[in-house]
């Protein structure tokens, strides 16, 4: 247990956020922080109360627990805990109590919020996925609000100082970019360029065996990764030049090009519904939804909250499928009897990331005869092709409106509701859970809302199909392992990776749906069905504010993730390793598990208020 200050300090720096610190910033801090000795079963603070300020511990065990007893985490050394208080409302909304005898580090609330307030990385972890937004985070961000490590392109392609000229210009061909950083064991000696090729070698008439160190520039003007786009720009305005390279400590960590910034001003969404809207044919649509990767990163970069960037993205969704409906239309003629398009899935819940497939269905007027449904199957094939074409894939369970069970009239999808309401078999469960996030996109939409009010009073008065549901959505089980850790993939392509989307988000978006249930909720959005719930008191107080936390945290970690990939050219997807996260990270994403798996226990009870 570090004892002098000289062994404080050397612990701190070995945490985030504060290895980020500056040596004056850490000195400041641990001036600030006050050794506090604990022993077992200590109450280190009760819930409800005024929260002192954030705990890190030196040694010993702590438990933190919900307003009923509930366990939501036992933590151990260099752990931190104690600023959801601090974020919220400056009073506790956990116990805390002492495991073990031990020592905790207490840093009181002003300096704490000293601390958020003048470092970008400490407020970056201490309001991960809490009340992260952006004034407008409908416009575009700006260069001024994105950090340079949401611009450069990491791990760069490099080469060595005695490579030769010749080397260095078959490397650029061969990767297809116009410069070429040289390195040191991993430190920045110089850059070379097309420019520079041109003019001091082919100009020149250099031999082209030449270590490419002769015509490099060397010790190359650079910015750390907490530089902002805006300087990036600047320095390129006025030193004349298109590639910055990125380096922190003196190592090359990434560059940005004038082609990173083209590509970020480019991308917003509103660009992008205004492309789509005007396209003309699906290919068209699909150029356009191409940017959506680099729309994620902005987004994400600019520090939106998850909701907002999943919002935004699926809006381009929704833009294309009335696209393509009005191109249908056009092509087959007017629809013999007025219709209505509904998305399912992510996009019914406007969740939608780097990652979608379509789920969809037709709900047709009842009058409807055999004869119309040609034209339906004609306009569905389109619809469904076009998405397709715009890289939203091919549903592989077949739920699209091109599947003859699902492009029905209205009376045949209100008899499915009630047999699936009335007789829960295992397909029953599966599909309702599916067509219970349904949403209007385009066409008549009173064809759906009678039937959705209705459903969900039938839905709502059946305990059976309600329990039936609860039990369907207890197999998608959050990814908690033994002695704290997290269980992972155990085989296949991504062995040792959580899966954050089947054992991270769906977890909540299955409650989500079971409190919509319950509380005869219309909202369909995940994060919306949690919150209406909590407010209508289906939910108490702490478990309500708890599980919209954990999920925040998920979800902010499922996108930081997928931005991740992105910007190092790879596609984005839903397997993380936990390694890539820092301490401070796993341990609050274990958290973030643990108040998932509180809840789904408690809404297995179905009585009176849960959590």
């Amino acid at each position: 247990m570090p004892r002098s200050k000289t062994d404080l300090r050397r612990f701190l720096s070995s945490l985030h956020p504060y290895d980020s610190l500056q040596d004056t910033a850490l000195h400041n801090i641990l001036d600030q922080f006050t050794r506090m000795p604990i022993a077992k079963d200590d109450i280190i603070y009760p819930f409800g109360e005024p929260c002192k300020g954030l705990y890190v511990i030196l040694d010993g065990d702590v438990e933190i627990t919900s307003e009923n007893g509930g366990i939501i985490s036992q933590l151990g050394p260099r752990n931190s805990f104690g600023e959801r208080g601090l974020m919220r409302d400056g009073k506790t909304g956990t116990n805390a109590r002492a495991l073990s005898d031990g020592e905790l580090l207490l840093l009181p609330t002003d300096a704490f919020h000293d601390l958020i307030a003048g470092n970008a990385d400490a407020h970056r972890f201490f309001t991960r996925g809490r009340g992260r937004e952006t004034a407008d985070a409908t416009r575009p961000a700006t260069l001024a609000e994105t950090r340079v490590d949401q611009l450069m392109a990491s791990d760069p392609i490099t080469c060595a100082r005695d490579a030769t000229i010749r080397d260095a210009a078959k490397i650029m061909r061969e990767h297809r970019i116009s410069c070429l950083p040289v390195t040191d064991d991993g430190n920045l000696a110089g850059i070379i360029t097309l420019h520079d090729i041109n003019n001091r070698v082919v100009a020149e008439g250099l031999d082209a065996t030449l270590p490419v160190s002769r015509v490099m520039t060397e010790s190359p003007l650079t910015l750390p990764p907490s530089a902002i786009g805006s300087d990036v720009l600047h320095m390129m305005m006025e030193r004349r030049f298109g590639h910055v390279p990125i380096v922190d400590q003196g190592k090359l960590v990434g560059i940005v090009t004038q082609t990173n910034l083209t590509r970020f001003q480019a991308a917003n969404s509103a660009s992008l519904v205004h492309g789509v809207a005007r396209a003309t044919t699906p290919d068209g649509m699909g150029a356009v939804t191409a940017k959506i990767p680099q729309l994620l990163v902005q987004l994400v970069g600019a520090g939106n909250r998850h909701e907002t960037v999943t919002r935004l993205i699926t809006d381009i969704a929704d833009a294309v499928t009335r696209r393509l409906l009005a191109l249908a239309e056009d092509e087959f003629g007017p629809p013999p009897v007025p219709y209505l398009w509904l998305a399912c899935g992510s996009q019914g819940r406007q969740e939608q990331t780097g990652v979608s497939d379509q789920d969809n269905c037709l709900m047709l007027d009842d009058a409807v005869t055999d004869d119309d449904m040609p034209y339906f199957a004609k306009l569905a094939k389109f619809v469904s092709d076009g998405l397709d074409h715009a890289g939203y894939f091919y549903c592989p369970g077949d739920m699209m409106a091109t599947n003859e069970r699902w492009c029905q009239p209205v009376r045949v999808w209100r008899s499915y509701f009630r047999r699936w309401i009335d007789s829960p078999s295992i397909e029953a469960q599966m599909l309702a859970s599916v067509m219970f996030d349904l949403r209007p996109i385009g066409g008549t939409t009173s064809l759906f809302e009678d039937l959705h009010r209705k459903t969900l009073e039938q839905a709502a008065r059946n305990s059976i199909f309600v329990a039936h549901m609860v039990s369907n959505s207890l197999k998608h089980n959050p990814p908690l392992g033994l002695l704290r850790g997290f269980a992972t993939l155990r085989s296949g392509e991504h062995k040792n990776h959580i899966d954050m989307k089947m054992n991270g988000v769906i977890p909540v978006v299955d409650l989500g749906r079971i409190y919509a249930l319950r509380g005869q909720l219309e909202s369909v959005n995940t994060r919306a069905r949690i919150a209406s719930a909590h407010g209508a008191g289906l939910i108490s107080q702490s478990g309500g504010r708890d599980l919209l936390d954990a999920y925040d945290l998920i979800a902010q970690t499922r996108l930081d993730h997928q931005a991740k990939l992105i910007r190092a050219g790879a596609r984005p997807d839903n397997f993380m390793s936990p390694n890539v996260l820092s301490e401070f990270e796993r341990s609050h994403l274990r958290d973030a598990f643990v108040v998932v798996r509180t809840m789904q226990s408690a809404v297995t009870q179905g009585r009176g208020v849960i959590g």
